[in-house]
């Protein structure tokens, strides 16, 4: 971890080195960390120019500026108070919905290894059927906080598709994670130029799975509407429509696709990390009026969460949570097939075992990058309709600055931009140039 700690940057203060991460020296402890950071803080509030600071700090030296300071303000007792500013929680008791899929391995193991606790609260995570289930249940307040997929956020918060209300995602839940997964008699049919009249499963029409698999047909020449049918099925529904000759595939949410090699039914034909690495599935999200009325408690929520998905990035913890996830008051499936999907060592369903440890990745930092994506997907596929801010719907939605914060203030590594630039099936994607992107787009509705 580390942060520009401008009160103490050698190249101003005569040669006198900070010791944070930033200048070559680890910081030891989250309270010197937050000593700094409080320091930096008041100096700013008196010099908020920039280069009157920096002048101070050339003309005095740090030592002699904080000695200043200190006589007008008590920069210990200040940093004793911060260090202790989330204050008792408001709701200590929550729900939080999940459905049954491993995208959700933060949110669920949290419970068991004990993350919620750490942090004062008493969580139960109540499994949930289907999609709409889950979105319901959180804007009828059944549910304090959600899994959720990471468009939908959005789409509530624009009033797509239910009632409006103000949602926000203080972490992304998982990266990759997914697959196209198709029936046993195509194996031979892997060229998506030959699916038209095919039927595809996915889970929600404000999905992940819904855009990519959209955009990879578009890439091979389909149109998604009218080349090929997609259907909405609930992820533990899957496999089950699979093999009753329902669908011909879908592109679903793990340890679905591992579940349907391991019951002989289908094959892994692409993980979704060879359409997009590193794309967001999904997401930890709650309502604005929660966090409102809840500051502590979201304090503490964003904290556990946070902290959870940094260890379920590890590789060297996937077995152990694995273990956590599969008993049947959550995921309901063989540990084997859950392993499988979390290590990324595993059956294609074709007499293949593949090794990619990449195949699932758990990294917080909730991108307004991807948020504009999003956007600019549900825009082309006829969601949204007349003009959007993609910005501005992004930043108020995706909390990537408070996600910093909670990231380094835990120690792991966070990005010092709030968007980034990716590429799709070998397409760039500028986040600042979103209606170029969309009109670049030969099949769409928009």
């Amino acid at each position: 971890m580390s942060f520009q700690c401008e009160i103490f940057d050698p190249s101003v203060v005569h040669g006198q080195s900070c010791g944070c991460a930033a200048h070559g020296v680890s910081t030891a402890t989250g309270d010197s960390r937050l000593s700094e950071v409080v320091r930096s803080a008041a100096l700013r509030a008196v010099f908020p120019d920039a280069v009157q600071r920096r002048s101070f700090l050339k003309a005095v030296g740090a030592s002699t500026a904080l000695a200043a300071l200190s006589q007008f303000l008590p920069l210990d007792a200040v940093t004793a108070m911060a260090a202790d500013a989330s204050g008792p929680l408001e709701k200590p008791n929550l729900k939080i919905g999940f459905i049954a899929i491993t995208c959700a391995s933060p949110i669920i193991m949290a419970q068991p290894l004990g993350f919620y606790s750490k942090y004062g609260i008493n969580a139960e995570v109540v499994k949930t059927a289907g999609w709409a289930v889950v979105r319901d249940k959180a804007l009828n307040k059944e549910y304090d906080a959600s899994h959720l997929l990471s468009p939908m956020p959005f789409a509530i918060s624009l009033g797509i598709g239910s009632v409006q209300q103000d949602w926000q995602i203080p972490a992304i839940e998982n990266i990759n994670g997914q697959a196209i997964t198709l029936a046993m008699a195509l194996k031979d049919r892997r060229d998506p130029k030959t699916w038209k009249g095919l039927r595809f499963g996915i889970p929600f029409d404000y999905s992940m799975h819904n855009y990519l698999l959209r955009y990879y047909l578009a890439e091979a020449g389909l149109d998604p509407d009218t080349d090929v049918q997609l259907r909405v099925i609930p992820p533990p529904e899957m496999v089950a429509n699979l093999r009753a000759g329902n669908i011909d595939g879908f592109l679903g949410p793990d340890p679905v696709n591992q579940r349907a090699v391991y019951d002989g039914l289908g094959f892994i034909h692409i993980l979704s990390r060879e359409i997009w690495d590193g794309h967001p599935c999904c997401a930890f999200g709650t309502s604005k009026q929660f966090i409102a009325e809840n500051p502590n408690t979201f304090l503490a929520l964003s904290r556990a969460i946070i902290d959870a998905t940094g260890y379920a990035n590890k590789a060297e913890n996937r077995e152990e949570i694995a273990k956590a996830i599969a008993p049947a008051n959550y995921l309901n499936q063989p540990e084997i097939v859950v392993t499988q999907a979390l290590t990324g060592t595993f059956a294609d369903g074709l007499g293949n075992v593949i090794k990619q440890p990449l195949r699932a990745g758990f990294d917080p930092f909730p991108w307004e990058s991807f948020g504009v994506w999003i956007l600019t997907q549900m825009k082309r596929w006829g969601q949204i309709k007349g003009d959007v801010d993609y910005a501005t719907v992004a930043k108020s939605v995706m909390l990537a600055t408070d996600a910093r914060k909670q990231m380094e203030g835990l120690g792991l590594k966070a990005p010092a931009a709030n968007s980034k630039t990716f590429v799709v099936m070998g397409k760039p994607f500028d986040p600042f140039k979103p209606a170029e992107y969309l009109a670049s787009f030969p099949i769409k509705r928009t």
